[in-house]
């Protein structure tokens, strides 16, 4: 089932695909299309990021999706957010990976947590894509195990000092507005962790290394450190102590836009494998003619239709303000994992072209395996899943 049957039907018992989230998809598509395949691969060789194109982007209101217009956002919802994610991964990850990235972490946790001076002064500026966000939770030592970060932060004056390093930071340096956040006791475990907005020419703000990636190579990933990096109180985030349990609620949404880049991955795998399915002849037919293929392509829609279902849900919900920790881990779990299988059987399907640079799923291939780790492995997903399924 292709995308634009999908927009003829109900997509739930609870909500229809709106006419919002059509003309969403129209224009993220023809960008897509227009402006990013042909330099999609100019972009995965050199790892160069695209400011060009998040300029555009931004300008489109596609990196502020999901906030007010008096904040410099487009006013929509998280369901508008996910088809043009969606879209966007279909033709390039990379790019959907980083307009997730900058809307779903960064910019919404300053939104969500953020004092209306925070909103007016730097979420104004990354809703229209004037400046870059980052988001600094893992580091080093502590990825799944967040609580356990070494990164501190102690009052200095009117002031804070951070010192330490974080690991894996998208847009770590290219972005202009990092949120860190930073251990204030470790005595009080995670209750110790709070949450700051810094500046990234801050003195102290050290990138100190560009990682060489697999896949999503021109969603910049970046090393960073502090060194007693100065950061004024009124940067803090709500109140002391409240970080760590911010970012789960900042995590709970961007695992909906996790599920919406797999969606894209996996629908960009299949709808390139149906192409090639009717052009590639073998035994003087389309080698879609044959039942081992057919059956491939089958499996690779009804799993990819399953987790649209799922991540629009989760949206749904989110845009209901309900609470969707179970939900987003569910979607993102399921569609992370099936779009993993759907690059699989995409290169399987192009036989040795799968494995050419010339074939678009050979960069999906490479991309994939990101969704089943970013924003929370498959494994934590599951855990978080049955914590939800127990109440524990």
């Amino acid at each position: 089932m292709t995308n634009d049957q999908l927009t003829m039907e109900q997509i739930s018992p609870e909500f229809e695909i709106t006419d919002s989230m059509k003309m969403v998809r129209e224009v993220a598509r023809n960008f897509a299309e227009k402006e990013i395949r042909p330099v999609v691969m100019k972009y995965d060789e050199s790892q160069e990021f695209p400011f060009e194109i998040m300029k555009q982007l931004g300008e489109m209101g596609f990196l502020g999706v999901i906030f007010p217009e008096i904040y410099g956002g487009a006013g929509f919802g998280y369901l508008e957010y996910v088809v043009v994610i969606e879209e966007i991964a279909k033709v390039d990850p990379s790019i959907g990976l980083s307009i997730a990235a900058h809307n779903s972490l960064c910019s919404n946790h300053i939104y969500t947590f953020g004092s209306e001076d925070q909103k007016r002064k730097y979420l104004a500026e990354l809703a229209c894509g004037r400046k870059i966000g980052a988001w600094a939770l893992t580091e080093p030592t502590s990825g799944s195990d967040a609580g356990a970060m070494l990164t501190t932060v102690t009052r200095d004056g009117d002031s804070y000092l951070l010192n330490g390093s974080k690991n894996f930071i998208t847009h770590g340096s290219v972005g202009d507005i990092t949120v860190v956040m930073a251990n204030m006791d470790r005595s009080k475990g995670k209750k110790g962790i709070s949450a700051f907005i810094v500046e990234n020419d801050t003195p102290g703000f050290i990138v100190s290394k560009k990682e060489n990636k697999l896949g999503m190579r021109c969603c910049d990933t970046s090393a960073l450190a502090f060194d007693n990096c100065r950061v004024p109180k009124e940067n803090l985030l709500g109140e002391e102590g409240t970080g760590f349990a911010q970012a789960l609620t900042v995590l709970d949404g961007g695992r909906i836009s996790i599920a919406a880049l797999s969606l894209g991955i996996a629908q960009g795998a299949l709808d390139a494998s149906l192409k090639y399915a009717k052009e590639r002849k073998q035994f003087g037919k389309p080698i879609g003619e044959f039942q081992g293929i057919q059956w491939k392509l089958a499996d690779m829609a009804t799993q990819i239709e399953a987790a649209r279902l799922m991540t629009y849900r989760a949206a749904f919900l989110k845009n209901q303000g309900k609470d969707v920790t179970l939900e987003s881990s569910m979607a993102k779990y399921f569609a992370s994992e099936i779009a993993v299988q759907a690059a699989n059987e995409g290169v399987q399907i192009h036989g040795g072209y799968g494995f050419i640079k010339d074939f678009p799923v050979e960069k999906f291939y490479r991309d994939v395996k990101l969704v089943t780790i970013g924003e929370g492995t498959s494994e934590i997903q599951k855990l978080v899943i049955a914590r939800q399924l127990l109440n524990m």
